[in-house]
Parts: structure tokens; C-alpha cells; sequence
């Protein structure tokens, strides 16, 4: 197959796979006897069609750029960690306990706690299926699927028998300490002339973004970078290397569980205030469409994280505004995922016939 340019593979690939996946989506709209044109005009304006629709959608891109990291860092060491859900679920956990264990004089210094104890408890959910992975051979898809049923069922037990407050009926914890609300955009100097509205965009916006800075730096800055992108090229050429699989195996699937378990600073700290069941709400899996398409790369992360926040806010508008039902929005989102990875690879052989000649004549 024809070598793409850097420019096509980059641009041309992921705008015609979104094209095909917008071309069926209307078709599917018609199908339904739906107006194509009222949808996109229901989404684009409750999406982005102004500073309040904007918050919704950063917001959902926060939580989307944190799990699409976490795949991202595992997906280069050659691992397919699709766990974020759980991880992140556990993260929800370790944000909650750090901040029902005090009364946190401000929002600045509960956030530092909070971080670090949803990194640790999403790393620590991800150490299990990479050791197994590592020491015994264990397919990493395999435990990790099965590491989000134990956590689902973990936290049900958790917000049921353990951190409930007597008398309180809704399987959740107590609300955090006044001192741990994070300000949200419409509360940041400067911000606030733009969104005038109470928005659930929050900080840890900007936290997903220098994640995302640190990720590039880790990746092709760093030693550990280096060897873990040269282990998941090739485990063999590796260990000739002298790269230990083990420990590389098990670094990229803590620092992956640890940016997993960060999206919960977002949602359950951020946004919630407490932690209830099912905080996640599948960003997750999200997370993995997120990666794929964004080429595993940060910034190709966070401009596909963006995407799949406006059909997400753009999604529920059309629950409100229209009689579309609001599962379009999986439908689109299947239909993007389907594109820009499975089919990915026609789009490439598509364009392969196109450059073709050019190839053969500068040869």
C-alpha cells in the first residue's frame, strides 16, 4: 500500500472518515423519517452555539481527554488498556475519601490531595491486570474487562454499606466540604466575561490539559518514553536491547490507570460535589474511540476529545429540543468509532490509489 504524506495521514484520513460517518448518519436520520439538517442545527448550536453550550462541552471533553491519554500511554508499550472505565470509577473512590477525610481550608490545596489520591487508586487498578499480564501471561484485555465489572460491583458495595450517611436513601456518599468546590470557568478571572452562566467546566480543564503536555514529554522526551514506545514496536528487538518487559509493562499501565483515575477529579469533584454510582458514565470506553482517533497522540487526543464533547452535549440537546431519541448520539459515536478505526484502513487504501501516481512519478 501506497505510504501516505505526513499532511494526508494526519488531516485528510480522520476528516474523510468523519465525513463518511456524518453521510450515514444522515442517512439513518432520513431512515427514521428525521430531518438531517434540524439535527445538525439542534447539535451545533447546543453545542458550541454559545459560551453556556461551550461549558457542557469542555466539560465532557475534559473527562474524554483523561481517558484518552490513559489508552494512549498504554496503547504505545503495546498494551490495549480498556479498564479506563473501571479505573476511573476507582479514582471517583480515592477523590471521595481524600475529601470526606478533612475540612480543606481552600480548593487549591483539596485539588493537589484529591489528584493524587484518584491517581493512585486508578493506578492501583491497573497494577493487577499488568503484573498478571507481565509475570504470567494474562491477556491484558481479558483482565482488564473484567477489573471493571469488580470495580462497578466494588463501589455499589462501597456507596451502599460503607460511605452512605445514615438516614439517606440515594446510593452516594455525603457532600464534600464546602472547601473542596473547584471553581468553575464562569468563576476564573478573566473567563467569567465569557461565560456568564454557571457552567459544570471546571479547573480540572487545565489539568487535563498539562496532562496531556506531560504525556508528550514522557513520550518523546524522556528515557521511559523511548523505551516505552520501543517496547510496544517490538517486545523482541526490546529485550535484545535490554529493556526489562516487565517493568516497562507495569510503568505504562500505572502512569495509563493513573490518568484513568484523574477524569473522576473532573466529575465526581468538580461537577457532582460527591461521589454517586456510575460516576464515570462510560468515559471510559470513550476514552479508547478518543485515543484511535486522535492517532495516540496528546494533541490529536484533546481535538478528539473536543469532538465527542459536542456529541455528547450536542447528543442531549436533541433529546430536549426534538423528537430525535437522544441514543442517536451512540449511534453517531459507533459511527465515528467505526470509521476512524475499523474502516480506517480503507479510507488509507482509498487514498493510496490517489497518491499512487504521484509516489511512482517523484520516484
Amino acid at each position: 500500500m501506497t505510504k501516505l504524506p505526513t499532511w494526508a495521514d494526519v488531516v485528510l484520513v480522520p476528516l474523510i472518515s468523519l465525513s463518511l460517518a456524518a453521510i450515514v448518519s444522515a442517512l439513518v436520520l432520513l431512515a427514521i423519517g428525521q430531518s438531517p439538517r434540524e439535527a445538525i442545527s439542534v447539535m451545533v448550536d447546543g453545542a458550541v452555539g454559545s459560551p453556556y453550550a461551550w461549558g457542557y462541552t469542555l466539560y465532557y471533553a475534559t473527562s474524554f481527554i483523561f481517558t484518552g491519554l490513559a489508552v494512549t500511554v498504554a496503547f504505545h508499550a503495546g498494551l490495549f488498556n480498556i479498564g479506563g472505565e473501571g479505573q476511573a470509577q476507582m479514582g471517583g473512590l480515592g477523590v471521595a475519601l481524600v475529601c470526606l477525610a478533612l475540612p480543606w481550608p481552600h480548593w487549591t490545596v483539596a485539588l493537589v490531595a484529591a489528584s493524587l489520591g484518584a491517581a493512585a487508586f486508578g493506578a492501583a487498578w491497573a497494577f493487577i491486570p499488568a503484573w498478571l499480564q507481565a509475570k504470567r501471561g494474562s491477556h491484558i484485555v481479558i483482565t482488564t474487562i473484567m477489573f471493571n465489572y469488580i470495580a462497578a460491583a466494588l463501589i455499589v458495595y462501597m456507596l451502599v454499606d460503607v460511605l452512605r450517611p445514615d438516614g439517606q436513601m440515594d446510593p452516594a456518599t455525603a457532600n464534600f466540604p464546602p472547601g473542596t468546590a473547584l471553581p468553575t470557568l464562569n468563576q476564573i478571572p478573566g473567563l467569567d466575561l465569557i461565560f456568564v452562566k454557571k457552567v459544570p467546566a471546571n479547573v480540572s480543564l487545565f489539568l487535563a490539559l498539562a496532562a496531556a503536555a506531560l504525556v508528550w514529554v514522557l513520550l518523546w522526551r524522556t528515557r521511559l518514553g523511548y523505551e516505552i514506545r520501543a517496547f510496544g514496536k517490538s517486545e523482541a528487538a526490546a529485550r535484545y536491547a535490554g529493556i526489562n518487559p516487565v517493568r516497562i509493562t507495569v510503568i505504562a499501565m500505572l502512569i495509563s490507570g493513573a490518568l484513568a483515575g484523574l477524569m473522576s477529579v473532573n466529575n465526581v469533584m468538580g461537577e457532582a460535589g460527591r461521589l454517586v454510582q456510575n460516576s464515570s458514565e462510560g468515559a471510559g470506553f470513550i476514552g479508547i474511540a478518543v485515543a484511535l482517533m486522535g492517532r495516540n497522540h496528546p494533541l490529536g487526543v484533546i481535538l478528539a476529545a473536543l469532538l465527542f464533547g459536542f456529541l455528547y452535549q450536542g447528543g442531549a440537546e436533541l433529546g430536549l429540543w426534538t423528537s430525535i431519541p437522544i441514543e442517536l448520539r451512540i449511534v453517531v459515536q459507533g459511527l465515528v468509532i467505526l470509521f476512524t478505526g475499523a474502516l480506517d484502513q480503507m479510507v488509507r487504501m482509498m487514498l493510496g490509489v490517489v497518491f499512487r501516481p504521484r509516489a511512482a512519478k517523484a520516484a
